[in-house]
């Protein structure tokens, strides 16, 4: 079986739950392979071999840390002709497709971005995509080269493979052109102890009917009574109410998470392009006939002002 390279992220010696849904897509194409920057610490070695991963490629963090997206899409390309795997799989992001799209070109191999989930097929990779705006389900078989495919956060549930994988320290020297740009400083971005928007399963967003800093203040504290990450509207943020980093939609982040609640959003198809792929949508909205009622599981015709206010105080209570 041949094996899938699956570039793993990590946080502080955890890693993150979206390639964990990479490990479990891996399993349906061959044996996982996780590739790793930085130092293998044992409790992520232990997680990766608890869902699938039956070898990890660990590289120096020193051989790219300083640098932009090229020495970890050289490190990629290096293993994938040396291994020959089915395929390469790698989380969807600006940094995930920037890799990607290296690899692809290098490897002169197939690339499908941003797929929502992916089998074997008549010995070759299928991936499946949501396109025009969420109007369309597309399948796609790559027929060249080791598959590369970008997953979209929460797209694939996760489930445990155990296995003890064994650990392979891979050296890395840059290439000139890797070097060639180099990241002098970083500030790191401050924390608001909320999910990250791309990875979380609950999001609450808030759209135009909001109307003030204020307004969107509700939509916040709901998210909090949840656990959940907070969007925005493109409206919300060209107002400067919530931060751009918070936009959902074409323009923005594209997100899948378990349960999506929509407040003041009217479900334009430039919004609903980024959320459509939500498992649970639910929506409040004072005008019956707004757009984002087609799309809902749940909606509540009502003045975001007085329903989520009240929903905050009952989850409040139920959780004390």
């Amino acid at each position: 079986m041949s094996e899938v390279l699956v570039l793993v992220e990590t946080t502080d010696s955890t890693v993150r739950t979206p390639s964990l849904e990479l490990l479990t897509a891996a399993r349906r194409l061959g044996e996982p392979s996780a590739v790793l920057f930085g130092e293998p610490d044992d409790a992520v070695v232990a997680t990766l071999g608890e869902h699938g991963a039956t070898k990890v490629y660990a590289v120096p963090a020193s051989a790219a840390d300083d640098y932009l997206s090229v020495p970890k899409a050289e490190a990629i390309v290096d293993l994938a002709r040396r291994v020959s795997p089915a395929a390469v799989l790698i989380t969807s992001g600006p940094d995930g497709k920037d890799i990607a799209a290296r690899v692809a070109v290098a490897l002169e191999s197939g690339i499908i971005t941003d797929a929502v989930d992916v089998d074997a097929s008549d010995g070759g990779v299928v991936a499946t995509q949501i396109i025009v705006s969420g109007r369309f389900v597309a399948t796609s078989r790559i027929e060249r080269g080791p598959a590369v495919i970008t997953i979209r956060p929460n797209s694939i549930e996760v489930t445990a493979a155990p296995t003890t994988p064994t650990v392979e320290t891979v050296d890395l020297t840059p290439s000139e052109a890797a070097t060639a740009a180099k990241v002098v400083a970083t500030n790191p971005k401050e924390s608001s102890g909320r999910p990250d928007l791309t990875e979380a399963a609950r999001v609450v967003a808030g759209g135009r009917g909001v109307g003030t800093q204020e307004g969107f203040a509700k939509v916040e504290a709901l998210a909090d009574a949840l656990g959940a990450a907070v969007g925005a509207s493109r409206t919300v943020t060209d107002e400067g109410w919530a931060p751009h980093e918070s936009q959902i939609g074409q323009t923005g982040k594209t997100i899948a998470p378990a349960l999506y609640i929509a407040a003041g959003i009217s479900g334009a198809i430039q919004h609903r392009a980024g959320m459509q792929s939500s498992k649970t949508i639910v929506a409040v909205n004072k005008d019956p006939k707004a757009p984002i009622f087609a799309i809902a599981d749940f909606g509540v015709v009502g003045d975001l002002h007085t329903v989520l206010p009240a929903l905050t105080e009952e989850i409040t209570r139920r959780k004390s």
